[in-house]
């Protein structure tokens, strides 16, 4: 019998991978200093925090911990591929009907490694964008660093030295060193919500499309399972003879087209917000927008304002004046009416 790993012999792209080409190969499958063991993974979460600007550090040892992360991702899509063949190897002396089904299950547990092979390539994405924070943060440090120097220079000269000349000269240098932090932290304050949203982005995207890969394959594992007679039998009564070759061929067939048409946009589970999550984010919203400066047409000049401004307070008066008329009429007609009762 003639036996495939991989359903996907010439590997044509997918759909999904048409819309978003695949990633370059994750950048942990490659330059491993102390090889595939467990040492690696104590030295590098341990050292990761020791390094390094203050500012940097708390999210050095998360960048760390994500790569000690996708190298145990590695050994499971690695383990799982050789489950994959251990079970084709372990049912290909058994009834036909078994050798057939674990046969094409080891075609599908193969694939669920590959699928995760391709998931470390796309999370690589999230981490190394997750990466570039803690740069910016580094490249910060230093005039947090240089601020901070200078505040106590001038606070020694003034407790020692207060009449130095050197404490105008620093407190000029205090203010070009405060106009740099000010520039720094506002770019670290914008970079880092930009590439927080792009790298979690990246990873619900990559979890997206591995979870219902999954669920496909699972699905069509559990029909080739169909396949499979479970009917009990007496000593000595033989089965039926197994003709499911061609219905499990076919099954594979749809499973690799299920997985090759797979887009975004046909995904199965789909995400819903209550109606007051809704509300709120619109709220939101609408008070972070405000009026936009580009709506030139909306601008008035400063006497037009205080014309209209003018004109709003003439037709306040003169509603409170038809008010007090108002008030006067029904005087008069209360009068008439008790002079008349009278």
């Amino acid at each position: 019998m003639h036996r495939t790993y991989s359903m996907r012999s010439a590997r044509a792209p997918t759909q999904s991978q048409l819309q978003n080409p695949p990633p370059p190969p994750s950048t942990t499958k490659a330059g491993r200093l102390f090889g595939r063991s467990n040492f690696g993974h104590t030295f590098r979460k341990s050292a990761a925090g020791a390094f390094g600007p203050d500012l940097a550090k708390k999210l050095s040892q998360l960048v760390k911990m994500e790569k000690n992360l996708m190298r145990s991702m590695e050994l499971v899509s690695r383990e799982r591929r050789e489950v994959a063949r251990q079970l084709s190897i372990w049912g290909e002396e058994a009834d036909d009907d078994v050798s057939d089904v674990t046969d094409k299950l080891g075609v599908l547990i193969y694939e669920i490694g590959e699928l995760e092979d391709q998931f470390i390539d796309r999370y690589d994405q999230y981490r190394v964008t997750i990466k570039s924070i803690r740069n910016i943060e580094a490249s910060v440090q230093p005039s947090r660093d240089r601020k901070q120097k200078i505040t106590d220079q001038i606070a020694h000269l003034k407790y020692k030295e207060p009449n130095s000349p050197k404490i105008v000269v620093l407190e000029q240098e205090l203010v070009r060193a405060e106009a740099e932090s000010l520039v720094a932290e506002a770019q670290l304050s914008n970079i880092t919500r930009e590439k927080l949203k792009a790298a979690f982005a990246y990873m619900f995207d990559a979890m997206r499309e591995h979870n219902e890969k999954m669920a496909l394959i699972a699905g069509y594992g559990k029909h080739l399972l169909e396949l499979v007679d479970d009917n009990p039998v007496t000593p000595g009564e033989t089965r039926p003879a197994y003709d499911g070759y061609e219905n499990s061929k076919h099954i594979i067939q749809d499973c690799e087209d299920a997985l090759s048409n797979w887009v975004p946009g046909n995904a199965a589970v789909k995400s819903s917000l209550s109606v007051r999550t809704r509300n709120h984010r619109t709220k939101r919203r609408q008070q972070t927008e405000g009026v936009s400066l580009d709506d030139r047409g909306s601008w008035v000049s400063a006497g037009e304002h205080e014309r209209r401004v003018d004109d709003d307070e003439d037709e306040d008066d003169e509603e409170e004046v038809g008010e007090e008329i108002d008030d006067e009429d029904e005087d008069v007609k209360l009068a008439r009416k008790r002079l008349e009762a009278v």
